[in-house]
């Protein structure tokens, strides 16, 4: 019976991280192609600051992005 448990709870994460995941590739590439006069600020690097930052900081910045770039359009 615990087995069983187990692989529930291994399947929600698995489908979690997967999610989690596709919400971090969609961010990077919204960012990727979105136009460098649709950021507020940051200048003519802004894209490149903003991939960085979702890159290296992961989830977090990829909710960084979506809350103050994305959810602006």
């Amino acid at each position: 019976m615990i087995g069983f448990v187990g692989i529930g709870i291994g399947a929600v994460l698995i489908i979690a991280a997967a999610l989690l995941f596709v919400f971090w590739l969609w961010m990077l590439i919204d960012c990727l192609k979105r136009l460098d006069d649709k950021f507020a600020t940051g200048g003519n690097n802004a894209k490149l600051i903003w991939v960085l930052v979702i890159i290296f900081t992961g989830l977090i910045g990829a909710l960084i992005y979506y809350f103050l770039i994305k959810r602006q359009d």
